[in-house]
């Protein structure tokens, strides 16, 4: 079992930027891979970044691209995203996500993940 809480959402204007956090709490020796998504008010939920438990795979929307970093530290058991040059468009629910994967897999659906933070609200404001 993995409990996630994310932390980090707000209100920004366009071209700001925004860190989101992910702490996870697992009594688990096993390796989860960890994602975002994200949800916008009438649309499903869409994939934002996943990465491995080793962090050497990592996954980034299309959309997105270029204006996103993903780490983990799992020491500290948290997962991190920041996000740049937000848009109007880039205004969601961001919830993360985790499963018991191998130490280098990561993947971008989101019916590969058993266990789902409540998320977080961010805004952009053009």
């Amino acid at each position: 079992q993995v409990y996630l809480t994310e932390s980090g959402g707000g209100l920004v204007q366009a071209g700001e930027s925004l860190s989101l956090s992910c702490a996870a709490s697992a009594r688990t020796r096993d390796y989860y891979g960890m994602a975002w998504f994200r949800q916008a008010p009438g649309k499903g939920r869409e994939f934002v970044a996943a990465i491995s438990w080793s962090g050497v795979t990592t996954f980034y929307a299309d959309s997105m691209k270029g204006r996103l970093t993903i780490d983990r530290d799992n020491l500290q058991r948290t997962m991190n995203l920041q996000m740049n040059d937000l848009k109007p468009e880039d205004t969601a629910v961001y919830y993360c996500a985790a499963a018991f994967f191998p130490a280098d897999y990561a993947a971008r659906g989101e019916y590969e993940y058993d266990y789902w933070g409540r998320g977080t609200q961010v805004t952009v404001s053009s």
